[in-house]
């Protein structure tokens, strides 16, 4: 057949694609609504960061008088008299007691809140589930004000005698022991209060995570015969690391 293909004539599979066509571009092209997305998002990630560095340039013109008298011992001294001339104050007794009180407050908070965590997501009953949660991320919301003036005139006369027996049998060691009769101060007390007041941020938080756990991982836990508390030390403890990291520095952040 002379006007009929001869397949000895055609370029080898692949040559003639490379010579005649030409790589295909994909593009993405944003609509009108990615568009104005996109600008809101990134307008307000920029206020945002414009913010922060003012509060900072705020702060740092605020403080310059008091860095510049005290130099380097205002975060070393204890002294504070700023009334003397030339005025002495620092803040290291503040910052060390701020931290000893944030580490009470955590140690007490942090296994309170794995435990109530894991109680809402896998030992309440289930009609219990819903307003228990409601009630831990209620009390999350409420201004760390509100506790303190409730450990002040409330919480602080039920503490007294708790704050006394410790400070009898453990006031060799510093965070517990108080000067005189003054119990009312002891850093245990302060750091029970903060710890109330971190717990439902904390508790919330991991509890979040815990039901989040696979369920397929923890029904074959269960169905190779572990019990409750190995299914949850095995399956739902590993997979909310995580979040129990998280849930503690959150609540180290209030407390601080």
């Amino acid at each position: 057949m002379s006007d009929g293909l001869d397949l000895r004539d055609r370029p080898p599979a692949g040559q003639e694609a490379s010579d005649s066509d030409t790589p295909r571009v994909i593009g993405s092209s944003y609509t009108k609504p990615d568009r104005f997305y996109r600008g809101t998002a990134s307008g307000a990630g920029i206020i945002t960061l414009v913010l922060l560095v003012l509060i900072g340039t705020f702060l740092l013109i605020r403080a310059w008088p008091a860095l510049s008298s005290q130099g380097f011992g205002f975060l070393t001294n204890t002294a504070w008299h700023p009334e003397q001339n030339p005025p002495v104050f620092g803040i290291a007794a503040v910052l060390y007691w701020t931290i000893v009180i944030a580490f009470i407050a955590m140690l007490i908070a942090v296994p309170m809140s794995i435990l109530a965590a894991l109680a809402l997501t896998e030992y309440a009953p289930m009609r219990l589930r819903k307003p228990l949660t409601s009630l831990v991320d209620l009390l999350a919301a409420i201004p760390s004000l509100i506790y303190g003036l409730w450990g002040l005139f409330f919480l602080q006369e039920k503490l007294v005698p708790l704050a006394e027996w410790i400070s009898s049998f453990f006031g060799w060691i510093p965070i517990f022991a108080v000067e005189g009769e003054q119990f009312t101060q002891s850093s245990f007390m302060a750091g029970v209060v903060v710890a109330l007041m971190v717990l439902p941020v904390t508790t919330s938080v991991m509890r979040e995570v815990f039901s989040q756990a696979p369920p397929g991982e923890k029904e074959a836990a269960l169905a190779l015969g572990s019990t409750r508390w190995g299914m949850i030390r095995t399956v739902v403890l590993p997979f909310g690391r995580g979040g129990i990291i998280g849930g503690s520095m959150l609540g180290l952040g209030r407390a601080l």
